[in-house]
């Protein structure tokens, strides 16, 4: 959230703006390689790891709702 506020507002001052659609991200590459506003490592994990266990649960819910159709 911080990254889209910093760098949204002030596109002019970043030399590379790197957006990314998913995980959502916006980060400024500097020339020497650093990135400023990019996502901890930990985050980008816990999101990916979010989205297993929605496709898990929602695809068992399914199975349970057919079984009990029968």
């Amino acid at each position: 959230m911080n990254a889209y506020v910093v760098n949204d507002d002030l596109p002019n001052t970043c030399g590379d703006l790197r957006r990314q659609s998913f995980p959502p991200e916006v980060a400024c590459a500097s020339a020497d390689g650093t990135l400023t506003g990019a996502n901890a490592g930990w985050v980008e994990a816990l999101f990916f790891a979010s989205l297993v266990v929605f496709v898990l649960l929602a695809s068992m819910v399914l199975a349970l709702a057919s079984v009990r159709r029968k």
